[in-house]
């Protein structure tokens, strides 16, 4: 039987006390716990910051690649293996900013795996810049005058592009962002996560009381998230109310499910011939 124990390493954690990043982590381990996946039945991928740490804090499989790449890698990897659970593990920089183009086209691909974005709307790692999720007038160290651009809106992207499960967490409230995580994991296709958290360090507006004043839970209303219009409306509250829960959900046809190549099974169980390769590996 699997237990959050058997995800523990010895790695030092260098997180903030306070970091909304260990709620998540905590969150993690007991929803793979919860459905039965033992650590290598997971394999965890991650692009640059504090966010993307979090697989160093986790005995399983994990790939930590470039700023902003994470999604790109993932594709490959379950195209590899399709029968994978994959999770991805990115903050609001490294996803929206970065890794933009990467979070658009793996949605309209409709990639099945899990991706957890740690939304702190900064950048935690690289000393406080405002990120792209900075709400207009947040001061930093370098936008001393205040955030003058727009906040990029993931959710109301995600539902615009045709995700099938877009979903918005609260770091603070672990045994609801557990519930979250198995749910998208379950879910047949890209499942977003966009889990609001405190960064104790950089940003002093968007506190754990900030949150804690303005969240609720769509779970204890009975909100059933099958109409595209509500989680649009939804998705653009926030300064007096934010939702948290599964604001749309509807499974289709994933992309390695076109792929017809993949019916005879995982790309990783067929026998391979290198011996094609010689000629153009061979140094002359």
């Amino acid at each position: 039987m699997v237990t959050v124990e058997d995800f523990n390493n010895d790695y030092e954690n260098k997180w903030c006390p306070g970091c909304g990043n260990f709620g998540i982590l905590d969150a993690m381990k007991k929803s793979f716990t919860n459905l039965g996946l033992a650590p290598h039945d997971i394999l965890l991928i991650s692009g640059i910051g504090q966010a993307a740490k979090t697989p160093h804090f986790m005995k399983c499989n994990m790939f930590h690649t470039l700023h902003g790449r994470a999604l790109a890698v993932a594709t490959g990897a379950k195209i590899a293996n399709h029968e994978l659970t994959i999770v991805v593990n990115s903050g609001d920089g490294d996803c929206y900013g970065e890794g933009g183009n990467h979070f658009l086209n793996a949605i309209r691909r409709n990639i099945d795996l899990t991706l957890l974005v740690h939304n702190n709307q900064v950048y935690g790692l690289t000393k406080g810049q405002a990120s792209p999720t900075s709400r207009m007038g947040f001061t930093t160290s370098v936008q001393r005058h205040g955030v003058i651009a727009q906040p990029f809106n993931p959710l109301t992207i995600a539902l615009n592009l045709g995700a099938g499960f877009v979903a918005r967490g609260f770091s603070n409230d672990r045994e609801h962002t557990r519930r979250l995580i198995e749910d998208g994991i379950r879910h047949k296709g890209i499942s977003l996560i966009d889990i609001v958290q405190p960064c104790v360090t950089y940003n002093k507006v968007n506190t754990h009381a900030w949150y804690k004043q303005r969240v609720f839970d769509l779970y204890a209303d009975n909100y059933v998230p099958d109409n595209l219009e509500n989680a649009l409306a939804m998705a653009q509250e926030w300064d007096e109310r934010i939702p948290i829960g599964i604001y749309y959900q509807k499974e289709g046809p994933t992309y390695t499910d076109r792929i017809g190549k993949l019916d005879g099974g995982p790309l990783i169980t067929r026998p391979t011939n290198t011996a094609g390769l010689d000629r153009y590996l061979s140094v002359s």
